[in-house]
């Protein structure tokens, strides 16, 4: 029986190039937000660190950084769980049920898309074509052997055009205006320090909790659960100060534009473009899905495109608080997915026969 590949994680970027990423990124925020763009901090930081990275500017962010800001984030989705949640819960089988298939349908379309128009080795094409999990799917397309690089990079813009589409859909072409800053809580100087400390237990707890047992997405799903359950208890109503939640976006929107960094810009454009076609299936998708189970269920139009939509739990989560969206919904769906894809699409893969009969997809030399 062969070894299973090693699992390693990428060095952490040098300090000056997390600086200038954080720089990057508090900048493009700041301009978002005198322009009155939606969610400004979250996509004006994406924006700036794209730019910079294509540009050829040195930008990164460390892991450890990125799951800090998701502990925020989760403590914040958290609190958005109110004792309505158990009224409601019940009218979640239906939409919950749904993901089945839609995981199925936009999976194999994208699949079938990558396979045979963008020409992707079948691992690759595989856990790329995965409606979410992006990180368990770079690891596990590539120990399994497909190329990491290609997985990430589709993935990374998977994320980055859906989060753009919706938000500015919702607020140009929808009318829908931001209910605020993404279900911030006052100022820090403001803020009771009673209220802090609980909130920074639930963070730091659940966040270890949920790593010790190895949940996916654990940084955000044990904060989640563990300030869903304080704010359910009625220990605390408040929400993470608001500068804090800004500049977790600010690190949030970050991270995902410096994932270009380091790669070329050939590279990047391709990638990107058949990303942006993968997108249109899955965002399509998504729209049919929610369209269906709005007319079945009558729940809000919007809050189940954003439960469907590809577009990663934290960046999805951050949209549906600064849309005044259901928070709780949303999340909670794109856990279900994600639970699904990672326990679902690895087995899979290897029921088809794909360690047997594939051989590893060398990635392309990057001259």
């Amino acid at each position: 029986m062969a070894a299973k590949p090693a699992r390693h994680r990428p060095p952490s970027p040098p300090f000056a190039d997390i600086v200038r990423a954080l720089a990057i990124g508090a900048a493009g925020g700041t301009a978002f937000w005198l322009l009155n763009m939606p969610l400004p901090w979250m996509l004006g930081a994406m924006a700036a660190c794209i730019t910079a990275s294509v540009a050829g500017v040195k930008v990164g962010l460390p892991r450890w950084l990125r799951s800090g800001m998701i502990v925020v984030l989760g403590v914040m989705l958290g609190s958005s769980f109110t004792p309505a949640l158990f009224d409601n819960i019940s009218r979640w089988t239906l939409t919950l049920a749904g993901l089945i298939f839609y995981v199925t349908i936009a999976g194999g379309l994208t699949y079938i898309y990558f396979r045979r128009v963008a020409g992707y080795g079948p691992i690759t094409s595989f856990f790329t074509a995965m409606p979410g999990g992006l990180n368990e799917m770079v690891m596990v397309g590539g120990a399994m052997g497909g190329d990491p690089r290609i997985i990430g990079l589709t993935h990374g813009c998977r994320v980055m055009l859906v989060v753009f589409i919706l938000v500015f859909g919702f607020r140009y072409l929808g009318g829908y205006h931001p209910a605020g800053s993404a279900g911030a809580g006052h100022s820090i100087l403001h803020f009771p320090l009673v209220d802090f400390a609980i909130l920074t237990a639930s963070g730091i707890v659940g966040a270890a909790g949920a790593i010790a047992l190895r949940f996916p997405a654990a940084p955000l799903l044990g904060a989640m659960l563990v300030s869903g359950a304080v704010h359910l208890s009625g220990i605390t109503d408040s929400r993470p100060p608001s500068e804090l939640v800004a500049i977790a976006q600010i690190a949030i929107g970050s991270a995902v534009g410096s994932r270009f960094a380091g790669v070329k810009l050939t590279t990047i454009g391709v990638t990107a473009l058949h990303a942006a076609a993968a997108t249109v299936i899955t965002l399509g998708a998504a729209f049919i899905a929610a369209a269906g189970l709005n007319k079945v269920t009558g729940i809000d139009i919007r809050g189940l495109l954003l439960a469907y939509a590809p577009g990663g739990l934290p960046e999805m989560s951050l949209v549906a608080l600064a849309m005044g969206i259901d928070a709780a919904f949303v999340a909670t769906h794109h856990i279900a997915r994600v639970l699904m894809i990672v326990a679902v699409a690895p087995p899979f893969f290897r029921a088809i026969g794909g360690r047997r009969k594939l051989q590893s997809e060398r990635p392309p030399d990057e001259d």
